[in-house]
């Protein structure tokens, strides 16, 4: 038996094995085992032999006090924890104390000796969450996506048949999100997490989008997205000090999942309670982004800015804060992941090597680099090193790119896009401190369509 600690991706807790007959013909066999306290997360993986001779073993659970589901011959592995389980199991509370492991047998041919296996593995401590048993795609690239809506999980509205305003179903966010080519979205409901169910049954049939595990920590001093558990975090704030939100943020941040606050600019009231953004004094590297374009508005840039001012490195990205299954995609956030995972969606806005395309059009890309960094990285240099700062910009011709540097324009670095498909270069020449250098880019009819995330300059030590 392994340690307790093992993880559903690590080393099986416990090993089941055995074997069925001609004897075991048309009948259940009840596999026991303990599970112990504290379990989070159960996965249990199932093979057998003699398939090939027409053997079928069917499998259910049961925990210490009722059924907890059964698959059948349908599936050889499958999940369970407090807020989502795998399509025909139940999600709930992992008790601890003896389960059991359901085996039906409604063939074997005579002469015929299978053998089983089942690996169990647990987890003790919240984890990010895949809903998906792999990458949707194992390719490194950039994926676009949108990281802010709500289903009728919690406020999401959407049409009846009949035309009536009802709670909107997350089949019709998914449904919306698919048709418009997205690779990846988060439904991101209230405090609540009742969405992840629905999204781990959907995510087999829409095997070309990462449904992200998400929520909008929703409290009377501001509100943030986070990404990647499901587990509950306990966002009942009653003060807008930082000790009052350190308990849900390291919950998170401990967890491997990540923050991103939402619509900072937005003022608080009675028609949005705590919608802006009022906490203050948060130590380094416990935000890891900041939405500065909320469906068709932008942010309160002054936060982001103040954040990079201090040293921070904090990601900009976007979301529609769609509530009607309808504007899903706009604004679209583009991020360079290693894969097409919720593993690879969390580091990738960690690295920011993000962008945001304000009004979601595919055809429009943009980067920024300067020697070997990209977006998102630190090139250390020495004072008067002069950096060759190139833009790459598809989609905007006729437009205008614009340097912001410590969250002023310098106008000095505007350039004019001249083609569809361009590099524009561009020197600046650093001194002894730290900046961070970011683009933003206007179409010909002087709208904002593309925000970069900086390049960080610092010192060569």
């Amino acid at each position: 038996m392994a340690s307790i600690n093992a993880c559903a991706q690590d080393t099986p807790y416990i090993i089941l094995t055995g074997k069925v007959e001609r004897k075991d013909f048309h009948t259940y066999i009840e596999k026991p085992f303990t599970l112990p306290d504290g379990v989070k997360r159960l996965r249990i993986e199932f093979s057998y032999s003699g398939k090939e001779q027409r053997t079928t073993i069917d499998i259910g659970l049961m925990d210490p006090a009722r059924f907890r589901g059964w698959s059948g011959g349908a599936r050889n592995v499958f999940t369970l924890s407090a807020e989502d389980a795998t399509p025909g199991y139940l999600p709930g509370p992992l008790p601890g104390g003896k389960w059991e492991l359901l085996l039906g047998v409604p063939n074997i041919r005579p002469g015929v000796v299978s053998e089983y296996e089942a690996r169990i593995y647990v987890e003790t401590r919240t984890a990010v969450l895949e809903f998906s048993d792999k990458p949707i795609r194992t390719q490194a690239g950039w994926y676009r996506g949108d990281l802010h809506m709500h289903s009728g999980n919690s406020d999401g509205k959407c049409a009846s048949q009949l035309g009536i305003e009802v709670p909107c179903p997350v089949y019709r966010i998914v449904e919306t999100a698919a048709a418009k080519g997205l690779d990846f979205i988060a439904v991101t409901d209230h405090n609540t997490t009742s969405q992840a169910d629905a999204l781990r049954e959907l995510q087999p049939a829409f095997d070309k989008i990462l449904f992200a595990p998400g929520r909008e920590i929703t409290t009377f001093y501001g509100h943030a997205n986070i990404f990647g558990i499901t587990d509950f975090v306990d966002f009942r704030m009653t003060d807008s000090s930082y000790a009052a939100a350190k308990n849900w943020m390291s919950a998170v941040n401990n967890s491997g999942g990540i923050i991103s606050i939402n619509h900072p600019g937005i003022p608080s009231g009675e028609n949005c309670m705590g919608c802006g953004w009022q906490i203050e004094d948060i130590p380094d590297k416990v935000i890891t982004a900041v939405e500065v374009v909320n469906g068709g508005r932008f942010g309160d840039w002054s936060l982001w800015h103040k954040m990079l001012n201090s040293g921070q490195h904090v990601t900009a990205v976007g979301g529609s804060d769609d509530h009607h299954a309808v504007a899903i995609g706009t604004p679209t956030t583009v991020i360079y992941m290693k894969e097409l995972s919720v593993k690879g969606l969390i580091d990738g806005i960690r690295s920011g090597r993000v962008f945001i395309d304000i009004e979601g059009n595919k055809n429009r890309f943009l980067d920024l680099s300067a020697r070997d960094v990209y977006m998102g990285g630190t090139l250390r240099v020495l004072p008067s090193d002069t950096l060759n700062l190139t833009a790459y910009v598809k989609g905007v011709s006729g437009g205008k790119i614009e340097f912001i540097i410590d969250g002023k324009l310098n106008t000095t670095l505007d350039r004019d896009i001249l083609s569809e498909d361009e590099k524009i270069r561009v020197k600046w020449v650093a001194d002894d401190i730290r900046h961070s250098i970011y683009i933003r880019v206007w179409d010909k009819d002087g709208k904002l369509v593309l925000v970069g995330n900086p390049i960080y300059i610092d010192r060569l030590i």
